[in-house]
C-alpha cells in the first residue's frame, strides 16, 4: 500500500508541473511570446493588409474580369508609407489618392496631414479612408469618428466620397465576431450614418472571398456604393454579389514608390466625376 501512494503521488506531481506550462483551453499559444507578437498592434491596420495572406497574389477566380481598356493609376497610404514622396508618384502617372484618416474609434493616422495635403498640393484627386473595426463600437460611432477626423467631404473637385475599409481583421477573428446578418447590419448603419453626415453614398473597399465569408455575398448596397474591390491578378475575378462592375481595383500591394496600386475604371474624367458626386 505504501508503494502505490509513492507512485501516485508522483504522478500527481508530474501532472501539476505539467499544467504550470501549458496554455488553459482556448488559450493556444499563450506562453509563446512569437505568437503574442505575431498580431499586430492596434491601429496599424492598412488597407489590403489580409489580401496575400488569405487570396494570394496571382491566381485569378473563376468568372474573371479582364483588364480595363481605359484606367487611370491610383495609390492608397496609411502612416505605413510615411512621408509620401507624392511629387514621384505625380511624375509617374499617379493621379488619384485615397489616404487612411481613420481605424475603429481610437486612432488616426500619424501622417494624415503630410500625405492628404501633400497629395494634394501635387495636384491629385485625394480622399480619405477608415479602417473598420466592428468589434469595437458601432458602425455608426465610426462612422462619426471617421467624418470628425478627416472623413468628411465637399465638392470642390478635388475630393473624393470617403471608403470604408471592410476586410479581414487583422488583431482577431476573420469576421470580427459578428454573424453574417450582424455584419450587413454593421456596414448599414455605417454607410447610412456617413451618408447623413456628408451627403455621398460611401465608396466600399473589400476582397469577394471576405464578402462572401462574413455577409453571406450580400447584394443590398451594390445600387448605392461604389465598389473598391482587392484581387492581385492579372483579373480582377469574381466580384461580391449585385455589383455589376467595379468602380477601383487594388491590384498590387508592391508598385514602385508606394506599393498598393490602383486602376480607376476609366479615364480621368471619371475620377473628378466621382469627386463633384
Amino acid at each position: 500500500m505504501r508503494v502505490r501512494r509513492s507512485v501516485s503521488t508522483t504522478l500527481l506531481a508530474g501532472l501539476a508541473a505539467t499544467a504550470l506550462v501549458l496554455p488553459l483551453a482556448g488559450q493556444a499559444g499563450a506562453a509563446d511570446p512569437q505568437a503574442r507578437a505575431a498580431v499586430p498592434a492596434r491601429g496599424t491596420a492598412h488597407m489590403g493588409m489580409g489580401v496575400l495572406k488569405h487570396d494570394g497574389r496571382g491566381v485569378t477566380a473563376s468568372g474573371g474580369v479582364s483588364t480595363l481598356a481605359t484606367w487611370t493609376e491610383g495609390v492608397d497610404v496609411s502612416s505605413h508609407q510615411g512621408n509620401v514622396a507624392w511629387s514621384t508618384l505625380w511624375n509617374s502617372g499617379v493621379k488619384w489618392a485615397y489616404v487612411k484618416a481613420t481605424e475603429g474609434t481610437y486612432y488616426k493616422n500619424t501622417y494624415f496631414t503630410q500625405q492628404y495635403n501633400g497629395s494634394y498640393n501635387v495636384g491629385l484627386i485625394r480622399g480619405t479612408y477608415h479602417f473598420a473595426t466592428p468589434d469595437t463600437t458601432t458602425g455608426t460611432a465610426q462612422a462619426d469618428y471617421f467624418v470628425n477626423n478627416g472623413g468628411g467631404w465637399s465638392r470642390d473637385g478635388k475630393t473624393l466620397p470617403g471608403v470604408l475599409d471592410i476586410e479581414w481583421n487583422p488583431y482577431g477573428a476573420t469576421c470580427y465576431g459578428k454573424t453574417q446578418s450582424g455584419m450587413v447590419t454593421w456596414i448599414r448603419d455605417f454607410l447610412n450614418r456617413y451618408k447623413a453626415r456628408t451627403g455621398r453614398d460611401a465608396v466600399i473597399y473589400t476582397a469577394t472571398s471576405w464578402w462572401k465569408q462574413c455577409t453571406g455575398n450580400y447584394s443590398g448596397f451594390a445600387s448605392t456604393n461604389p465598389l473598391w474591390i482587392a484581387r492581385y491578378a492579372s483579373e480582377v475575378g469574381e466580384l461580391p454579389a449585385g455589383w455589376p462592375y467595379y468602380t477601383m481595383w487594388q491590384y498590387t500591394s508592391s508598385g514602385p514608390t508606394v506599393g498598393d496600386h490602383n486602376h480607376f475604371n476609366g479615364d480621368l474624367s471619371r475620377v473628378q466625376a466621382l469627386a463633384n458626386g
